[in-house]
């Protein structure tokens, strides 16, 4: 055993150094391949998760929606088949709210659903402070963070249980505050990104916005904690480019959402498969965070002139529940939250493993 760490140095010698860079990480965390599933809130069900574990990746859960008992239950039916990372958003401050401007968003989204009630936008997260607890309980490997950092007591509790703590970033002023905090390691999440982008001030998200190409070297030479890359990452030509920039591992999510363990909606997973770069907008017609998903016609009337502006998070995520439920009952990708990457027309509707392994051999034979 103790002639062990000799043979790994020694097999890591003749890679590419982006290569044993990555090489390290996956030792760190117990991965075979440096390739990890994003946390995406509300398309995290566990067999996507074990798929890309089983692969030698890392599985993720977005536990924005979830309650602790929900939490713990996830984690549960993912525990045996590998590494997992759980996420949760940090809480906003209580949105003020508009009574004239709701009714008027109400009106307007009954164009493309069922009636708003009036009661729609008073909903909010689970309880901050149970769902941490809830990650403490189920004890992953790592816990991450997104539009935020975790307070130091919360931190501390991860240090002292051996749960590593990685700070989802978009800036590197904001890298810099989560290695002053303690993470152990940045996911640096560039403009492309589906969904949500992990900025820490939710007023600058769209005037803040760096791409992948830029942010990542920009953090590596900022910290010296390691890198992860993510957004607009979905092939290996982008994946090896990341690690090329000093990354130590990928981060992927729209490019696993057409995979059949995803479990999204067939209209959605097929307009992904269709979408070029250009055909993605950033948003925040959906829930009043910006967000990038695809131009539906939905988005492209909530954004036109003349369209009333979005109420902040949550309230608007709750005013246009019904119409996202009804579109996905009926099919209708133009009213869905279709969230989707600037590179979603790479996405294959393949299995989870069979794309972290072609993934991983792309980016072995581009970083030879």
């Amino acid at each position: 055993m103790r002639g062990a760490p000799a043979r790994a140095s020694l097999a890591t010698m003749s890679l590419h150094p982006a290569l044993a860079r990555a090489h390290g990480f996956c030792e760190r965390y117990r991965l075979t391949r440096p390739i990890l599933l994003a946390p995406m809130a509300g398309a995290s069900p566990p067999a996507l998760s074990v798929a890309v574990a089983q692969a030698g990746g890392l599985g993720a859960c977005g536990a924005l929606l979830m309650t602790p008992p929900a939490i713990l239950a996830w984690a549960e039916a993912v525990r045996g088949a590998g590494p997992f990372q759980l996420n949760l958003w940090i809480p906003d401050p209580a949105p003020a709210r508009d009574p004239a401007r709701e009714a008027e968003l109400r009106a307007f989204l009954a164009r493309f659903g069922p009636a708003v009630p009036p009661e729609a936008g008073d909903g909010g997260p689970p309880d901050f402070a149970a769902q941490t607890r809830a990650l403490l309980d189920a004890a992953p490997p790592i816990v991450s963070s997104v539009m935020g950092l975790y307070p130091p007591a919360f931190v501390a509790e991860l240090k002292a249980r051996g749960i590593a703590w990685w700070a989802n970033v978009s800036t590197v002023a904001e890298a810099l505050a989560a290695e002053a905090a303690g993470a152990d390691a940045v996911v640096a999440q560039g403009a492309e990104a589906g969904g949500h982008r992990g900025c820490f001030d939710a007023e600058s998200a769209e005037s803040g916005m760096v791409g992948t190409l830029a942010l990542v070297p920009a953090i590596v030479d900022a910290v010296r904690i390691p890198v992860v890359a993510t957004g607009g990452i979905a092939e290996a030509r982008g994946a090896a480019a990341a690690l090329l920039l000093g990354a130590s591992a990928v981060q992927v999510g729209t490019g696993f959402l057409r995979c059949p363990e995803a479990g999204i909606a067939p209209a959605w997973a097929e307009a992904l498969g269709r979408a070029r770069p250009e055909d993605t907008r950033v948003s925040r017609a959906f829930s009043g965070r910006a967000g990038r998903s695809l131009a539906t016609a939905y988005v492209e009337a909530a954004t036109a002139p003349g369209a009333p502006p979005p109420a902040p998070y949550p309230v608007q995520r709750g005013l246009t529940q019904a119409m996202r439920e009804d579109a996905v009952r009926a099919g209708d990708v133009g009213r869905m939250q279709a969230w989707a990457g600037q590179a979603a027309g790479f996405a294959r509707a393949a299995p989870a493993g069979e794309v972290v392994g072609d993934l991983w051999e792309g980016m072995r034979a581009l970083l030879r």
